[in-house]
Protein backbone atom coordinates (compact mmCIF):
# COMPACT_ATOMS: atom_id res chain seq x y z
CA UNK A 1 0.00 0.00 0.00
CA UNK A 2 1.00 3.57 -0.50
CA UNK A 3 0.63 6.36 1.93
CA UNK A 4 1.57 9.91 1.56
CA UNK A 5 4.35 10.51 4.65
CA UNK A 6 5.13 13.84 6.32
CA UNK A 7 6.31 16.47 4.50
CA UNK A 8 4.21 15.33 1.51
CA UNK A 9 6.56 12.89 1.13
CA UNK A 10 5.80 9.66 -0.58
CA UNK A 11 6.07 6.43 0.55
CA UNK A 12 5.52 3.58 -1.33
CA UNK A 13 5.42 -0.61 -0.72
CA UNK A 14 4.66 -3.01 -3.02
CA UNK A 15 5.77 -1.32 -6.36
CA UNK A 16 8.85 -2.51 -8.17
CA UNK A 17 11.35 -0.54 -10.16
CA UNK A 18 9.40 -1.54 -13.26
CA UNK A 19 6.26 -1.02 -12.25
CA UNK A 20 7.12 2.44 -10.73
CA UNK A 21 8.72 3.23 -14.78
CA UNK A 22 5.85 2.02 -16.07
CA UNK A 23 3.29 4.09 -14.01
CA UNK A 24 5.40 7.18 -14.68
CA UNK A 25 5.18 6.78 -18.67
CA UNK A 26 1.53 6.40 -18.29
CA UNK A 27 1.60 9.43 -16.31
CA UNK A 28 3.61 11.09 -18.66
CA UNK A 29 1.36 10.49 -21.96
CA UNK A 30 -1.79 11.34 -19.59
CA UNK A 31 -0.10 14.76 -18.89
CA UNK A 32 0.58 15.44 -22.34
CA UNK A 33 -2.39 14.17 -23.80
CA UNK A 34 -4.17 16.79 -21.22
CA UNK A 35 -1.58 19.80 -22.58
CA UNK A 36 -2.61 19.30 -26.17
CA UNK A 37 -6.05 19.03 -25.39
CA UNK A 38 -6.69 21.64 -23.10
CA UNK A 39 -4.05 24.44 -25.85
CA UNK A 40 -6.53 23.74 -28.23
CA UNK A 41 -9.82 24.35 -26.27
CA UNK A 42 -8.05 27.81 -24.39
CA UNK A 43 -7.74 28.83 -27.82
CA UNK A 44 -11.18 28.42 -28.63
CA UNK A 45 -12.76 29.14 -25.74
CA UNK A 46 -10.77 32.59 -25.25
CA UNK A 47 -11.69 33.59 -28.31
CA UNK A 48 -15.21 32.85 -27.96
CA UNK A 49 -15.57 34.29 -25.13
CA UNK A 50 -13.40 37.52 -26.07
CA UNK A 51 -15.87 37.63 -29.17
CA UNK A 52 -19.23 36.99 -26.85
CA UNK A 53 -17.64 39.42 -24.04
CA UNK A 54 -18.48 36.13 -21.97
CA UNK A 55 -16.97 36.42 -18.62
CA UNK A 56 -17.83 32.06 -17.75
CA UNK A 57 -16.26 31.37 -21.18
CA UNK A 58 -12.60 33.68 -20.93
CA UNK A 59 -12.43 31.85 -17.03
CA UNK A 60 -13.42 28.15 -18.86
CA UNK A 61 -10.27 29.09 -21.43
CA UNK A 62 -8.12 30.61 -18.48
CA UNK A 63 -8.66 27.37 -16.56
CA UNK A 64 -7.70 25.15 -19.72
CA UNK A 65 -4.14 26.95 -19.73
CA UNK A 66 -3.72 26.48 -15.55
CA UNK A 67 -4.41 22.64 -16.84
CA UNK A 68 -1.81 22.69 -19.29
CA UNK A 69 0.41 24.26 -17.15
CA UNK A 70 -0.37 21.31 -14.49
CA UNK A 71 0.11 18.82 -17.17
CA UNK A 72 3.14 20.83 -18.08
CA UNK A 73 4.76 20.29 -14.17
CA UNK A 74 3.85 16.63 -14.41
CA UNK A 75 5.92 16.01 -17.65
CA UNK A 76 8.80 18.41 -15.84
CA UNK A 77 9.05 16.19 -12.22
CA UNK A 78 8.82 12.91 -13.88
CA UNK A 79 11.95 14.06 -16.01
CA UNK A 80 13.57 14.04 -12.96
CA UNK A 81 15.18 10.39 -11.61
CA UNK A 82 13.33 10.39 -8.40
CA UNK A 83 10.33 12.38 -9.15
CA UNK A 84 8.94 11.95 -5.85
CA UNK A 85 11.62 14.78 -4.80
CA UNK A 86 9.82 16.97 -7.00
CA UNK A 87 6.25 16.56 -5.63
CA UNK A 88 6.26 19.61 -2.79
CA UNK A 89 7.11 22.10 -5.13
CA UNK A 90 4.71 21.07 -8.40
CA UNK A 91 1.62 20.88 -5.68
CA UNK A 92 2.52 24.44 -4.69
CA UNK A 93 3.42 25.25 -8.27
CA UNK A 94 -0.63 23.79 -9.52
CA UNK A 95 -1.82 25.50 -6.27
CA UNK A 96 -0.61 28.48 -7.25
CA UNK A 97 -2.30 28.60 -11.03
CA UNK A 98 -5.40 27.88 -9.64
CA UNK A 99 -5.04 31.25 -7.10
CA UNK A 100 -4.27 33.17 -10.55
CA UNK A 101 -7.70 31.90 -12.42
CA UNK A 102 -9.62 32.85 -9.24
CA UNK A 103 -8.30 36.64 -8.60
CA UNK A 104 -8.99 36.80 -12.26
CA UNK A 105 -12.47 35.55 -12.63
CA UNK A 106 -13.81 36.93 -9.49
CA UNK A 107 -12.69 40.69 -10.38
CA UNK A 108 -13.97 39.90 -14.37
CA UNK A 109 -17.27 38.48 -12.60
CA UNK A 110 -17.89 41.15 -9.91
CA UNK A 111 -17.06 43.82 -12.47
CA UNK A 112 -20.10 42.49 -15.13
CA UNK A 113 -22.30 42.13 -12.34
CA UNK A 114 -21.86 45.38 -11.07
CA UNK A 115 -21.59 47.54 -14.43
CA UNK A 116 -24.58 45.07 -16.21
CA UNK A 117 -22.55 44.21 -18.43
CA UNK A 118 -23.46 40.39 -19.51
CA UNK A 119 -21.87 37.98 -22.36
CA UNK A 120 -23.71 37.66 -25.93
CA UNK A 121 -24.86 34.40 -26.74
CA UNK A 122 -21.60 32.18 -27.84
CA UNK A 123 -22.89 28.58 -29.91
CA UNK A 124 -18.61 27.58 -29.86
CA UNK A 125 -18.55 28.11 -26.64
CA UNK A 126 -22.11 25.85 -25.82
CA UNK A 127 -20.24 22.85 -28.44
CA UNK A 128 -16.62 23.42 -26.38
CA UNK A 129 -18.21 23.39 -22.62
CA UNK A 130 -20.50 19.96 -24.42
CA UNK A 131 -17.33 18.34 -26.21
CA UNK A 132 -14.94 18.72 -22.37
CA UNK A 133 -18.07 17.50 -20.51
CA UNK A 134 -17.54 14.17 -22.56
CA UNK A 135 -13.77 14.02 -22.62
CA UNK A 136 -12.57 15.52 -19.28
CA UNK A 137 -14.24 12.84 -16.94
CA UNK A 138 -12.54 9.52 -18.78
CA UNK A 139 -9.01 11.65 -18.46
CA UNK A 140 -9.85 12.60 -15.19
CA UNK A 141 -10.39 8.80 -14.33
CA UNK A 142 -7.24 7.59 -16.24
CA UNK A 143 -5.55 10.45 -14.16
CA UNK A 144 -6.15 9.20 -10.54
CA UNK A 145 -5.93 5.78 -11.24
CA UNK A 146 -2.73 5.90 -12.38
CA UNK A 147 -1.51 8.62 -10.00
CA UNK A 148 -2.65 6.70 -6.58
CA UNK A 149 -1.40 3.57 -8.42
CA UNK A 150 1.67 5.09 -8.48
CA UNK A 151 1.38 7.08 -5.17
CA UNK A 152 1.99 10.62 -6.36
CA UNK A 153 -0.03 13.21 -4.64
CA UNK A 154 1.26 15.63 -7.59
CA UNK A 155 -0.82 13.12 -10.37
CA UNK A 156 -3.76 13.15 -8.09
CA UNK A 157 -3.74 16.67 -8.22
CA UNK A 158 -3.67 17.04 -11.60
CA UNK A 159 -6.62 14.61 -12.36
CA UNK A 160 -8.70 16.57 -10.01
CA UNK A 161 -8.09 19.86 -11.98
CA UNK A 162 -9.30 17.49 -14.75
CA UNK A 163 -12.33 16.72 -12.95
CA UNK A 164 -12.87 20.67 -12.12
CA UNK A 165 -12.79 20.93 -15.89
CA UNK A 166 -15.71 18.41 -15.90
CA UNK A 167 -17.61 20.52 -12.83
CA UNK A 168 -16.89 23.47 -14.73
CA UNK A 169 -17.81 22.11 -18.46
CA UNK A 170 -21.50 21.60 -16.96
CA UNK A 171 -21.76 24.87 -14.95
CA UNK A 172 -20.42 26.69 -17.97
CA UNK A 173 -23.05 25.00 -20.32
CA UNK A 174 -25.94 25.77 -18.37
CA UNK A 175 -25.23 29.27 -17.92
CA UNK A 176 -24.77 30.29 -21.86
CA UNK A 177 -28.04 27.72 -22.58
CA UNK A 178 -29.81 30.47 -20.38
CA UNK A 179 -27.94 33.41 -21.82
CA UNK A 180 -28.77 31.47 -25.04
CA UNK A 181 -32.61 30.98 -24.17
CA UNK A 182 -33.77 32.95 -21.64
CA UNK A 183 -31.48 35.96 -22.34
CA UNK A 184 -30.38 36.05 -18.60
CA UNK A 185 -27.22 37.90 -18.96
CA UNK A 186 -26.17 37.62 -15.35
CA UNK A 187 -26.05 33.68 -15.15
CA UNK A 188 -22.33 34.47 -17.14
CA UNK A 189 -20.97 36.34 -14.42
CA UNK A 190 -22.10 34.24 -11.61
CA UNK A 191 -21.02 30.93 -13.47
CA UNK A 192 -17.79 32.69 -13.48
CA UNK A 193 -17.84 33.32 -9.53
CA UNK A 194 -18.74 29.00 -9.13
CA UNK A 195 -15.60 28.78 -11.32
CA UNK A 196 -13.48 30.76 -8.95
CA UNK A 197 -14.73 29.42 -5.82
CA UNK A 198 -14.38 25.99 -7.45
CA UNK A 199 -10.78 26.66 -8.41
CA UNK A 200 -9.82 28.33 -4.55
CA UNK A 201 -10.58 25.40 -2.49
CA UNK A 202 -8.66 22.61 -5.17
CA UNK A 203 -5.77 25.55 -4.87
CA UNK A 204 -6.28 25.39 -1.11
CA UNK A 205 -6.11 20.98 -1.55
CA UNK A 206 -3.14 21.10 -3.69
CA UNK A 207 -1.32 23.87 -1.61
CA UNK A 208 -2.06 21.46 1.77
CA UNK A 209 -0.54 18.57 -0.20
CA UNK A 210 -4.39 17.20 0.61
CA UNK A 211 -4.67 14.28 -1.91
CA UNK A 212 -5.98 10.56 -2.21
CA UNK A 213 -2.89 8.77 -2.73
CA UNK A 214 -3.49 6.30 -0.30
CA UNK A 215 -3.69 2.81 -2.52
CA UNK A 216 -3.91 -0.85 -3.22
CA UNK A 217 -0.69 -1.98 -3.86
CA UNK A 218 -0.63 -4.27 -7.15
CA UNK A 219 -1.27 -7.42 -5.59
CA UNK A 220 -4.79 -6.08 -4.14
CA UNK A 221 -7.89 -5.78 -5.73
CA UNK A 222 -8.65 -2.84 -7.80
CA UNK A 223 -11.40 -1.60 -5.87
CA UNK A 224 -10.01 -1.81 -2.44
CA UNK A 225 -10.64 1.24 -0.26
CA UNK A 226 -7.35 2.63 1.10
CA UNK A 227 -7.38 3.54 5.17
CA UNK A 228 -7.53 7.54 4.26
CA UNK A 229 -11.69 6.46 3.03
CA UNK A 230 -10.53 7.22 -0.78
CA UNK A 231 -11.84 5.05 -3.54
CA UNK A 232 -11.05 4.99 -7.39
CA UNK A 233 -14.43 7.12 -8.49
CA UNK A 234 -13.64 10.07 -6.75
CA UNK A 235 -15.92 9.13 -3.30
CA UNK A 236 -15.15 8.73 0.31
CA UNK A 237 -16.26 6.07 2.10
CA UNK A 238 -15.23 5.56 6.17
CA UNK A 239 -11.86 3.90 6.75
CA UNK A 240 -11.43 0.66 7.79
CA UNK A 241 -11.42 -0.32 11.03
CA UNK A 242 -8.06 -2.37 12.62
CA UNK A 243 -8.66 -5.82 12.77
Amino acid sequence: MTVLGPGGRVATRGLSTQDRARLGRRAQLLAAASVSYNAIEAIVAITAGATASSIALVGFGLDSLVEMSSGLIILWQFRHRMPETRERTALRAIAVSFFALAAYVTVESARSLLTGQGGETSRVGIIVAAVSLIIMPALSWAQRRTGRQLGSATVVADSKQTLLCTYLSAVLLIGLLLNATLGWWWADPLVGLVIAALAIREGRDAWRGEACTCIPSLGEPTGAACDDGCDDDGSNTPPRAEA
